[in-house]
């Protein structure tokens, strides 16, 4: 059975967080000295922000998270703000930590052009490179593996005389997301009677499905129908498991919609795409709900960080 798919969100700038950084109304909060986080040691820029995503062979999952990040910069246009990957894609997080951090990885501009001021690269002034400070946040939705083992490990110290880094809790559970769900299964013309199944990518680490299931408990208040959850990987049910066992017992009249609690397409998605549902809705990026989830998760990692 082929599944009927909801168009994707359009991204255009005219949906996305942006605006005058003097603005009130931009995602995170509001101007530079009102967001938590934005205020480093004195004299020190802020941390830069490392985006760290799974990384995919798929040239429009990769869009999806381009345009979060863009998203990001445009809200903060005040932050240096890095892509990372954890798999599939390069550079990895710990290179790209490691590149501000450290200043013998700092990339060196004999020129003393713009990107040598930024923190990891070269002082224009001494004509060496200076460390600096990294948040990682992890543009995942649940604590799995990836957070637990390769984000925690790119933010190890990486010794004297090098710049600290800290790690973000993942995007999910949140609230917005919860709402973000909804309004893609809205989209999708969900049904008061459909069963819907969360479709999630999956993770050995029981708190990853700790999570989910804290998604999921969200959306059954919004949701008339039953809501049940299904995995893509490492974990059970699978989502065609999943699927299947909401057909077995379905309304007269209703459908199977699986919410896709994915970032963005590719592989994971894929999968979804083939498990038997009736309606896929989209998967949830580009959102302004993300950019500020992002925001608000760099904020507070960069507060520990002024702490130290």
């Amino acid at each position: 059975m082929s599944a009927e798919i909801l168009a994707f969100p359009s991204g255009g700038t005219s949906d996305r967080v942006g605006g005058s950084p003097d603005r009130p109304d931009r995602a995170g909060g509001s101007p530079e000295a009102e967001v938590p986080g934005a205020r480093h040691r004195a004299g020190a820029p802020a941390p830069v922000l490392v985006g760290c995503s799974h990384g995919t062979d798929d040239p429009a999952g990769r869009e999806v998270i381009r345009a979060l990040l863009d998203d990001v910069r445009a809200a903060r246009p005040d932050l240096d703000v890095r892509e990372a990957f954890v798999d599939v894609q390069q550079p990895e997080v710990a290179d790209v930590v490691t590149a501000v951090v450290t200043p013998a990885a700092g990339a060196r501009d004999p020129e003393g052009g713009a990107d040598a001021a930024r923190p990891g690269d070269t002082d224009p002034g001494a004509g060496v490179a200076r460390p600096g400070d990294a948040v990682v946040v992890p543009l995942l939705l649940s604590a799995g593996f990836h957070v637990a083992v390769d984000v925690a490990a790119a933010v190890e110290d990486r010794g004297p005389g090098t710049g600290s880094a800290a790690a973000a809790t993942p995007l999910g559970p949140d609230p917005r997301l919860v709402a973000l769900l909804a309004d893609r299964l809205a989209e999708a013309g969900v049904r008061p009677d459909d069963a819907v199944v969360v479709a999630a990518a999956g993770s050995s680490r029981p708190g990853a499905a700790r999570d989910v299931e804290t998604l999921a408990a969200g959306l059954r208040e919004r949701h008339a129908g039953p809501v049940t959850v299904g995995y893509g990987a490492m974990a059970e049910p699978t989502v065609p498991d999943a699927v299947a066992a909401a057909r077995a017992a379905l309304a007269p009249g209703a459908r199977v919609v699986v919410a896709a609690y994915l970032l963005a397409p590719g592989f994971f998605y894929d999968r979804v795409l083939a498990a038997g549902a009736d309606v896929v809705t989209a998967p949830l990026a580009p959102d302004p709900r993300l950019t500020a989830i992002v925001l608000d998760r760099y904020a507070e990692a960069a507060e520990t960080l002024a702490a130290r």
